[in-house]
């Protein structure tokens, strides 16, 4: 039988670096890891958004990234 099994989890912060000069935006990324596989969404938002205000570019959003093995 074929399992997946949790590796990590990383949360990635994403930041308005401004505009480039064709008027795109420059979006910053900032990468935490070690993760818990349980954390819930509302936690994970809040904890990643108080992270970003570390920060000097103003939060635009942010997500969790896992990655897993797959085992035989």
């Amino acid at each position: 039988m074929v399992t997946i099994e949790f590796k990590q989890a990383v949360g990635r912060v994403y930041l308005d670096g401004g505009l480039t000069e064709d008027g795109k935006l420059i979006r910053k990324s900032k990468t935490y890891r070690n993760i818990a596989k349980n954390a819930d969404a509302d936690s994970l938002y809040k904890a990643l958004e108080q992270l970003a205000q570390l920060s000097d570019y103003p939060f635009i959003g942010a997500e969790k990234v896992e990655t897993s093995n797959v085992i035989n």
